[in-house]
C-alpha cells in the first residue's frame, strides 16, 4: 500500500470524501450521501477558500510577505486563514462574534493569531465584527480578505466541491443541500453543478433569525427577520455578494434544536462525528424527504466537524441550559421550508 508523502498539510485541502448515510434516512427513497467536509486539514470547508483566496491575493499583489491577513470569521474561516498563514509565514487577526464556541477561539488561539470577540450590535454599529475587521484591514501592511462579497469564496467551491461531487456521483447528483452563510460554498458549488446538469436542485439552508430565506423569496431585505439564534455556520444579518440567487432554487429554514438533535443523531447512528450546521442540513432533508423518489441522488454538505461543539450541543449540560424548556414537539412544527416566487 502506497503511502502518501506531502510537502506540507496544504496539499491536504480538498478531495474530501462523498459517504452515503444509511440508519438515519431509512424510509427515504432516494440515494442519501454526505460530503463531509470535516476531513480537510483544517476540520471544515472554509480550509477551501482560505488557500485560494490567500494565493489569489498573492498573485495579484494584495498580500505581501510578511503582511497581516484579517478576517470577521464565526470560526472556520479563521481556522483556515491561521493554517495557511502559519505555513506561508502571514500574521492574522480575526474579529468574531460573541456567539463562537470557545473551542473555535482557542483553536485560532493555537496558531498564534489574535481574536477579538466583538459584542452583539447592529450592523451600523462600528462594534459590528465585519465593521471592525473592514476597518483592521486598512492599516499598513494589512489585507482585508472579506469572505463575506470577495467572489474568491464562491470561487473556491467552483473549481474544487463542485468538480469533486460531480465526479463522485459520476454525474448522477439530483439535490445539492448546503447551508448559506456567506454564500460561497452553496452558490460556487451549486454553480459548478448546474453548469453540468441544468436539473440539479439547490437548496439553502437558513436560520431563524436570518435575513437570506425571506431575501431569496421576496427580494427583500426586512429587519425584522433578524433574532438571536445558536447554530453557527449559517443564516445572516446581512444580504452576502457570495449569495447568488440565480443558483438557489429555495430555501428551508430549520431551528436550533432539531439541528443540534440531528447532529448528535448522525454520531450515534451513522459514526460521523460533525458539527452543528451538518444537522440543519440534514433537517433541511428531513423537512423535503416526501418530494424524492428513487432515481434521486442527494448531497448533503456537511460543512465542519464535531470535536469545535464539545462545550456546545455535545455538551449535555448546554443542552439542557438552552433547550430543558423547549418541547420538543413544538420545535419540530417550527420548520418551515420558502420557496422563492416565480415571476
Amino acid at each position: 500500500m502506497e503511502v502518501k508523502t506531502c510537502n506540507s498539510i496544504l496539499e491536504l485541502v480538498g478531495n474530501t470524501p462523498l459517504i452515503r448515510l444509511h440508519q438515519i434516512v431509512k424510509g427515504i427513497p432516494a440515494k442519501v450521501y454526505a460530503k463531509v467536509e470535516g476531513m480537510n486539514p483544517g476540520l471544515s470547508a472554509k480550509d477551501r477558500i482560505a488557500l485560494y483566496m490567500i494565493e489569489k491575493a498573492e498573485r495579484s499583489g494584495l498580500l505581501k510577505e510578511g503582511g497581516t491577513i484579517v478576517e470577521a470569521t464565526s470560526g472556520n474561516t479563521g481556522f483556515g486563514i491561521a493554517m495557511v498563514s502559519a505555513v506561508k509565514g502571514y500574521k492574522c487577526i480575526f474579529c468574531t462574534k460573541k456567539k463562537t464556541s470557545k473551542e473555535k477561539i482557542q483553536a485560532l488561539e493555537a496558531f498564534g493569531a489574535k481574536v477579538i470577540v466583538c459584542p452583539s450590535v447592529g450592523k451600523d454599529d462600528p462594534r459590528y465584527y465585519i465593521n471592525m475587521a473592514k476597518r483592521l484591514g486598512k492599516q499598513p501592511g494589512a489585507y482585508y480578505l472579506n469572505q463575506n462579497f470577495d467572489l474568491g469564496n464562491s470561487e473556491a467551491h467552483y473549481h474544487s466541491t463542485g468538480p469533486e461531487i460531480w465526479q463522485q456521483t459520476e454525474g448522477k447528483i439530483t439535490h445539492f443541500i448546503a447551508c448559506a452563510g456567506t454564500g460561497g460554498t452553496i452558490s460556487g458549488t451549486g454553480k459548478f453543478l448546474k453548469d453540468q446538469n441544468p436539473n440539479v436542485k439547490v437548496i439553502g439552508v437558513d436560520a431563524h433569525g436570518s435575513v437570506l430565506a425571506k431575501y431569496h423569496e421576496t427580494g427583500e431585505f426586512d429587519e425584522k427577520e433578524i433574532r438571536p439564534y445558536l447554530v453557527e455556520g449559517l443564516g445572516k444579518s446581512i444580504i452576502p455578494g457570495n449569495v447568488n440567487r440565480d443558483i438557489i432554487d429555495r430555501f428551508i429554514k430549520v431551528n436550533d434544536l432539531n439541528s443540534a438533535n440531528y447532529a448528535k443523531r448522525l454520531a450515534k447512528e451513522e459514526g460521523l462525528f460533525v458539527g452543528y450546521s451538518s444537522g440543519s442540513a440534514l433537517t433541511a432533508l428531513m423537512e423535503m424527504k416526501h418530494e424524492l423518489s428513487e432515481k434521486d441522488v442527494v448531497v448533503l454538505l456537511f460543512s465542519d466537524h464535531g470535536s469545535k461543539y464539545l462545550g456546545k450541543i455535545y455538551n449535555e449540560e448546554w443542552m439542557e441550559e438552552h433547550f430543558a424548556e423547549k418541547p420538543r414537539e413544538e420545535a419540530r412544527r417550527i420548520n418551515y421550508s420558502t420557496r422563492r416566487k416565480t415571476a
